[in-house]
């Protein structure tokens, strides 16, 4: 069988640039999209480094690799260095690209005067000094590199946005979201970044045939959906939805929990969650749903509401007295 050279390519983005360029908001960034990281690593070890097998393991898939250093990292020189990736470069099994951040003195300045932390390259001496003096250390990488990004105009924001959109593997970008279900006399959940309040649908519960069902029954859910507020209320939420969930991604939110709630977390809310998972689903985005109190036994006095309105509006059309 012949085996997939390209499956077998090991991809390894070097992270290089000017002190406060931003390497660390960098290599955080291609970390929680699924990257191995390794900062400051003296670059002439990487060939012992890529002899330990990936996390992926033998047969797992390989993992891209970013290794952050710059004129710090222990042993720099630039050209020997650049004669040392070129060596790398050579090897058929590796995909290797030099990432070199830049960023104007002014505002590297700034932003060590900002932070009150002192330019590594000088300690005692006036910022602008230790600025210039890595500056012309880096600057053989910087003619070297393949990809340069001018943070100067970046906020830390600004900039995980460009990495997130040059070097995710996942084609969607989408946040990961919850859907989940809860029912308010059991609490709010902690953890609810956008939260739904149900409680305006009428109650399952009080209908003798449907209490001991949950929202997953086809009866519980053709009882909830039959309440005259449904349809509207519904299209409203996935319009509000479409509205927010793209701003979400673009400000790189990685998990998003969107909460339904109702009375006792066991009807209303659980089929409205599974109603909003499955639309989510067919719109491409990656989730789970989670039902906190479905499991929970039904209890006449976390159902009553204080004015009594779910009672008589669940008791018309039904046989309760």
């Amino acid at each position: 069988m012949t085996k997939n050279i390209a499956s077998e390519t090991q991809k390894i983005l070097l992270i290089t640039g000017v002190s406060g360029a931003g390497k660390t908001t960098v290599l955080k960034t291609l970390e929680d999209l699924g990257w191995e990281t390794v900062d400051n690593f003296p670059i002439k070890l990487a060939s012992q480094l890529l002899k330990i097998p990936a996390s992926g393991g033998e047969n797992g898939p390989n993992i891209p690799l970013a290794l952050g250093f710059d004129s710090r990292t222990r042993g720099f020189d630039a050209e020997a260095l650049i004669r040392q990736i070129k060596k790398l470069q050579a090897q058929p099994n590796l995909q290797i690209m030099t990432l070199f951040l830049d960023c104007a003195g002014v505002e590297i300045e700034r932003r060590y005067a900002e932070t009150r932390r002192r330019h590594p390259m000088a300690q005692d001496r006036p910022a602008m000094d230790g600025i210039a003096m890595d500056r012309s250390m880096m600057e053989p990488f910087r003619r070297w590199a393949e990809a340069v990004i001018d943070t100067s105009k970046l906020s830390a924001h600004e900039l995980q946005v460009v990495i997130r959109e040059r070097f995710s593997s996942d084609s969607s970008l989408h946040s990961n979201i919850t859907v989940s279900s809860f029912g308010f006399s059991r609490g709010v959940p902690h953890n609810a970044d956008l939260l739904f309040d149900l409680r305006f649908l009428r109650n399952p519960h009080w209908d003798s045939h449907l209490r001991p069902m949950t929202g997953l029954d086809a009866a519980v859910a053709d009882y909830v959906a039959a309440d005259p507020q449904y349809d509207e209320a519904l299209q409203k939420i996935r319009d509000l939805l479409r509205f927010l969930l793209p701003l979400y991604d673009e400000q790189g939110k990685a998990y998003v929990n969107i909460a339904f709630g109702c009375t006792g977390g066991r009807h209303r809310s659980v089929h409205v969650a599974e109603t909003f998972g499955n639309w989510l689903r067919e719109n491409g985005f990656t989730l789970q749903v989670a039902h906190r109190d479905l499991a929970s036994r039904p209890i006449d006095a976390l159902e009553e509401p204080a004015n009594g309105a779910d009672r008589v509006t669940s008791r018309q059309g039904s046989n309760i007295t």
